[in-house]
């Protein structure tokens, strides 16, 4: 029992902060009109050598602290995943202890410069935005630049890794400078703190993904409002789903019977209906 109280618990905060991660998405970046600087990838950069856990040392314009980046292999040659790990900046202000993980989908459109990568994350409905990494030696130090194009503008976003919790002085400032070089203002970047980081079995982990937004989870976080309730929202945000899917550029998972079927709840009888395209 004490596992289910839990689990509904951990579903009903994760979506609770899904609109203040938002907020600190978009918090990590500073908005510039026209467009993005020109940030060259680090020539005959190495995934594979590139692979595995960084600290954040500094990061554009966050309040967040225990910073981590986690790039591992994707399903496909040519895919891999970004985890970011970190002290979520609205739950810092609490004495909760707790890791918010926030996972996107990295792509190297041309195979022949792997350092210019695509990244796509749940909560960015805008679309995808580049993920340049213009400096590292595997080992201890990496920069990463990251744009995305607007109407009239652009938002970006600069980082410094590190393999370890610390960074030696000269190897950031020798990444801000280059940023400096790209036209990218290194005094927009934040100290971020790696000290006093909550870990283990003891903390609350919140999960956002590609697989938060399906039309199951919506229908799932509701249903314990009532049986009856829960079916009604569910049909309802399987159109929702769609819409954000459509907007984000991605595709939905359903099996058969959802893609052909949906039902509603009216006068207590579950009334079949067809599938209803939101977006012409």
């Amino acid at each position: 029992m004490f596992a289910i109280d839990k689990s509904e618990k951990m579903q009903s905060l994760t979506w609770c902060l899904v609109l203040a991660g938002c907020l600190a998405f978009a918090q990590a970046h500073t908005y510039h009109m026209g467009a993005c600087p020109i940030v060259q990838p680090m020539q005959d950069f190495r995934m594979n050598q590139f692979l595995g856990l960084w600290y954040v040392i500094q990061k554009t314009s966050t309040g967040s602290k225990c910073i981590t980046y986690n790039y591992t292999r994707g399903e496909e040659p040519g895919e891999y995943v970004i985890t970011q790990d970190s002290d979520h900046l609205i739950l810092g202000l609490t004495p909760l202890k707790h890791e918010y993980h926030y996972t996107g989908q990295l792509s190297v459109p041309e195979p022949s410069t792997p350092g210019r990568m695509e990244v796509r994350f749940p909560l960015n409905v805008a679309g995808s935005a580049s993920h340049v990494i213009f400096m590292t030696d595997y080992d201890s130090y990496a920069g990463i630049f990251t744009c995305q194009k607007l109407a009239f503008a652009h938002r970006q976003s600069a980082t410094i890794l590190s393999r370890t919790r610390t960074l030696d002085q000269t190897q950031v400032d020798k990444i801000r400078q280059r940023l400096s070089q790209y036209g990218v203002d290194p005094f927009d970047l934040s100290i971020i703190s790696q000290s006093g980081c909550p870990q283990g079995n003891n903390t609350l982990d919140i999960n956002i993904d590609p697989n938060t937004f399906t039309s199951e989870n919506f229908g799932n976080v509701v249903r314990k409002a009532g049986e009856k309730i829960g079916d009604g929202v569910q049909w309802i945000s399987q159109a929702g789903s769609k819409v954000y899917h459509k907007i984000a550029g991605t595709e939905e998972t359903a099996s058969t019977t959802e893609r052909n079927n949906h039902s509603t709840i009216r006068n207590g009888e579950r009334l079949e209906t067809n599938e209803v395209e939101w977006i012409p």
